[in-house]
């Protein structure tokens, strides 16, 4: 059963954030994630939208692969660029039921 992570990101510090981004996804690779989408915000159909300016969409196998992902140490040490380069709130769906 796989699992997705959505990040939904506003950049503060495009250099930096482009960094983070290539060796998170680099990073991401080796736990077998697939970045299904990344692209910027251009409206809202429903609802309120939150600030953020663009979501990056990653598929990975099951969940037991996000966490390792996400508590692995190499991402553990992006953290401090994730949070110099951008303000993120990342929330993780398994398959529905």
């Amino acid at each position: 059963m796989s699992a997705i992570m959505v990040s939904q990101i506003t950049i503060t510090d495009p250099q930096v954030f482009q960094d983070y981004l290539a060796k998170s996804k680099e990073l991401a690779t080796r736990y077998d994630a697939e970045l299904l989408f990344r692209g910027k915000k251009t409206g809202v159909l429903n609802g309120q939208a939150g600030e953020h300016q663009m979501v990056v969409i990653a598929r990975f196998p099951d969940m037991a692969s996000i966490d390792a992902w996400h508590a692995c140490a190499e991402y553990q040490d992006l953290i401090s660029l994730r949070e110099k380069g951008s303000t993120q709130v990342m929330v993780t769906y398994n398959d529905a039921q």
